[in-house]
């Protein structure tokens, strides 16, 4: 596991059709917060909608998460993830640095360092959290007035296909992401907007309109 020259608790990283607000009526404004939680099932694209919307709207910061588990062909440190080892994940919970952190898929720890957000809200710049379901419920708790969006697949088969056409993990990992995977699309009802995920660029570009701008600067 590589470790990071850099702090990922100091150290900010630079940053469909169908967006259904939770509890409203049909052509109604979704509500808009300067702080997005972003999360959904394994495999529906979270990554690839946050890459798209990093590349599009480089207003919008977007926080790094800090993990345990070995980097994926073409991921770089402390652009992807902090790639982190077991010991170093374990100071960042003794210290308090973690906003949020999980077990996930029965394997590899991810977390939210906490001081790269804290900054970045203060700048008064939209910000976004790219985070797995255990994360954005812990999220919720400290940072209710934040927006909780879901991003959902088209559809079971086409999840699935996804998760088998990236081809980077074994037949047991793919079952166990799977199973994991039944439990996150249960839990859509917790969120304050759904996305569904047909075409990246797409949902990118919902998410972002859900976003309020920093404030204009004094004349």
């Amino acid at each position: 596991m590589s470790a990071t020259s850099s702090n990922p608790a100091e150290t900010p990283a630079a940053g469909s059709t169908g967006t259904t607000p939770a509890g409203s009526t049909p052509g109604s404004a979704p509500t808009r917060s300067r702080l997005i939680v972003l999360a959904g099932p394994t495999a529906v694209g979270k990554g690839t909608v946050a890459a798209a919307v990093r590349e599009t709207h480089p207003e919008v910061w977007i926080s790094v998460s800090a993990t345990t588990r070995a980097p994926r062909p073409g991921e770089e440190n402390g652009v992807h993830y902090w790639f982190v080892s077991d010991e170093e994940f374990d100071a960042m919970i003794d210290k308090g640095d973690l906003l949020e952190w999980a077990v996930v898929h029965k394997a590899a720890r991810y977390g939210t360092p906490r001081g790269p957000v804290d900054l970045a809200l203060a700048s008064g710049h939209p910000a976004m959290l790219e985070i797995d379901l255990q994360g954005a419920r812990q999220v919720r708790e400290t940072m209710p007035e934040a927006l909780f969006v879901f991003l959902k697949p088209p559809s079971w088969d086409e999840l699935v296909r996804r998760l088998v056409g990236r081809g980077t993990e074994t037949e047991a990992e793919r079952e166990r992401r799977l199973e994991t995977a039944r439990a996150e699309l249960a839990a859509e009802s917790e969120f304050d907007v759904t996305i569904v995920n047909h075409e990246v660029h797409a949902a990118a570009d919902e998410l972002v309109a859900l976003m309020v701008g920093p404030a204009p600067s004094a004349p």
